[in-house]
C-alpha cells in the first residue's frame, strides 16, 4: 500500500498552508498558501515548489485566504495545468484576492527597483492570477467529487469565511481504504453572516487539524460586539479615529455587519465608517452574490436586503480619496487591509495616525510572528512603517472575540464530533496531526487532546507519514 502525507507548509507555523497527499502514483495538494512574515525569508520559501510541477495531479483548496491560496498562481506560472477544486464562493473570492496579490507583488517589485536598485521578479503576475481561475472548479457542499484516480472528496462547512470548507477525502489503493479529514481553518459558532462549522460526520482514520488558538479561549462573539461599541464610543469622545487593520475577506464584512447592528440599536454614535480597501469593496460584492452561504437564522440577514450598505458606510476605491482621509477632522472609523499590517492602505493611515493619543488601533485578528501587526499587539514603542520610525502613542485594543478561528474549546469539540460521527473502517480512534499553529499553542492543545484519548502528532516541515 502506498499512501502518505507530507507536511510542506503551516507545519509548526501559521502561514503557507500546504499538505502533500500521495496515493499510489497520484499526488494531490491540500492548499498551496503564501508564507508571510520576514520579507527575505518568506520570499525564499514562497519560491520553493512543494513538489515538482509535473508530479501534481490535482489541488483541493479549503478557502480563499492568501495563506491558503496565495501560491496557486505561482504554480500556474511554473506550468501547472491540472484542476483546482474549491467551493463556488471560494472560487469567486479567489478571482479578486489572487489578482490583488499579484498587483501587490508587481508594485513591490517596482518599488524595490526604483528606490533600492534591487531587481526582484514578482512571484507571479496579474496574467498568472487570471489563468489560475481557468483551472478552478467550484463544487457545492456535501457533494462527492473525484479529485483524481483513487481520491474522492467532499466539502463541509468550516464556518471560517464565506465558502470556507473542511475536506473529507476517501483514498483507495490496491484494495486498501483510508478516510482523511482536513479541517482547513475552523470558524466559530455564532459568527455574523456565515453558517456555523459543520464537522464532517463520517469518522476518519487521520485528521489534519488547525491549532491557531490551541492554547486559549476567546471571549464570546456577543462580548466582542459590546467591546467594539465601547472602543468606538470612547475614541469618538476623544475626537479620535478608530483604525482597524482587517482582512478584506470575512473580517471586514463581519465588522460592517456588527457596526450596522450597533448603530441600529443606538449603541454607537453616528460617525462615518470608511472601508478603505478596493479588495474589501470587491469582496463585499462577492458576499452579496452568495446569500445561499449566509446563516438565515440571524434576524438582520433575514430582514435586511443589503447588509453592508447603510448611511454611515462609505467605500473608497480611489487612491486620492484614501489620502484625503488623513487630512480630514473629527471622529471616524477606518477599516483597511492588510489584516496583519504587512501591506495595503492601513500602513498609510498608521503612519499618520499612530502618533496621535486620541486614536485607537483596534486589532481584530491573529497576528503572526514577525509581522507589524504582532509588534502593535506587543505595544512596541516605535513602529517601522515605510522605512520610518513612527512613535506609537495611539491606544491599542485587541478583540480576540472577532477571530474567525475556533479557540481551543471549540476545536476540541469539533474533533470530538468528527471522532464520534462514525468509526472509520479499520480504526477506532483517529490520529490527529496538528497544523497551522505556533509551538506554544500546539504543545498545549496536544496535551489537552491526549488527555481525552486522542493520538496526536505535531509534524515538522518535511515530515512524511504513512497512512
Amino acid at each position: 500500500m502506498f499512501m502518505h502525507i507530507e507536511f510542506s507548509g503551516a507545519a509548526q507555523e501559521v502561514t503557507g498552508s500546504c499538505h502533500i497527499l500521495r496515493v499510489g502514483k497520484r499526488t494531490v495538494l491540500l492548499d498551496c498558501g503564501m508564507f508571510q512574515g520576514r520579507r527575505s525569508e518568506s520570499r525564499e520559501k514562497n519560491r520553493k515548489l512543494p513538489v515538482p510541477i509535473d508530479e501534481i495531479d490535482a489541488i483541493v483548496l479549503s478557502h480563499a485566504h492568501i495563506d491558503h491560496a496565495g501560491r496557486l498562481p505561482y504554480l500556474v506560472a511554473q506550468g501547472y495545468t491540472g484542476s483546482m477544486w474549491a467551493t463556488s464562493a471560494t472560487r469567486d473570492l479567489c478571482a479578486i484576492m489572487l489578482a490583488d496579490s499579484a498587483h501587490i507583488q508587481e508594485k513591490d517589485a517596482e518599488h524595490l527597483a526604483r528606490h533600492r536598485g534591487e531587481q526582484i521578479e514578482p512571484l507571479y503576475r496579474m496574467e498568472d492570477a487570471t489563468r489560475t481561475l481557468e483551472h478552478m472548479i467550484g463544487m457545492p457542499f456535501h457533494t462527492w467529487f473525484k479529485v483524481t484516480d483513487g481520491v474522492d472528496a467532499m466539502f463541509t462547512e468550516a464556518g471560517h469565511i464565506l465558502g470556507s470548507a473542511s475536506v473529507v477525502l476517501e483514498l483507495r489503493e490496491e484494495g486498501h481504504f483510508r478516510r482523511v479529514v482536513f479541517s482547513g481553518d475552523v470558524g466559530r459558532n455564532g459568527l455574523p453572516i456565515i453558517r456555523d462549522p459543520q464537522p464532517p460526520p463520517l469518522g476518519a482514520h487521520v485528521i489534519l487539524c488547525e491549532s491557531t488558538y490551541g492554547n486559549r479561549d476567546h471571549e464570546s462573539v456577543e462580548g466582542a460586539r459590546d467591546q467594539l461599541a465601547r472602543v468606538v464610543r470612547e475614541t469618538a469622545s476623544r475626537g479620535g479615529r478608530v483604525l482597524i487593520p482587517a482582512f478584506a475577506v470575512g473580517r471586514t464584512q463581519e465588522l460592517v455587519y456588527d457596526l450596522h447592528l450597533l448603530r441600529r440599536d443606538g449603541k454607537i454614535p453616528d460617525i462615518p465608517i470608511y472601508i478603505d480597501s478596493p479588495l474589501a469593496t470587491n469582496a463585499t460584492a462577492v458576499f452579496a452574490m452568495h446569500p445561499e452561504a449566509y446563516d438565515h437564522n440571524e434576524a438582520l440577514v433575514r430582514h435586511t436586503p443589503n447588509l453592508f450598505d447603510f448611511p454611515m458606510v462609505q467605500f473608497t476605491r480611489d487612491v486620492t480619496e484614501s489620502k484625503r482621509l488623513n487630512s480630514m477632522h473629527g471622529p471616524m472609523i477606518i477599516i483597511a487591509a492588510s489584516g496583519m499590517v504587512e501591506s495595503g492602505r492601513i500602513l498609510h493611515h498608521l503612519r499618520s495616525g499612530a502618533t496621535d493619543p486620541r486614536n485607537t488601533i483596534l486589532i481584530v485578528g491573529f497576528q503572526a510572528e514577525h509581522t507589524l501587526g504582532r509588534r502593535i499587539v506587543e505595544r512596541q514603542s516605535r513602529l517601522r512603517i515605510f522605512g520610518e520610525e513612527v512613535p506609537l502613542a495611539a491606544h491599542v485594543e485587541v478583540l480576540n472575540g472577532y477571530s474567525a478561528h475556533a479557540d481551543r474549546t471549540e476545536l476540541h469539540e469539533w474533533l470530538r464530533r468528527v471522532r464520534t460521527g462514525g468509526v472509520a473502517e479499520g480504526r477506532g480512534t483517529p490520529t490527529v496531526y496538528l497544523v497551522h499553529g505556533e509551538a506554544e499553542a500546539q504543545d498545549a492543545f496536544a496535551g489537552q487532546l491526549r488527555g481525552d484519548g486522542f493520538a496526536v502528532q505535531i509534524p515538522a516541515p518535511g515530515t512524511r507519514v504513512t497512512l
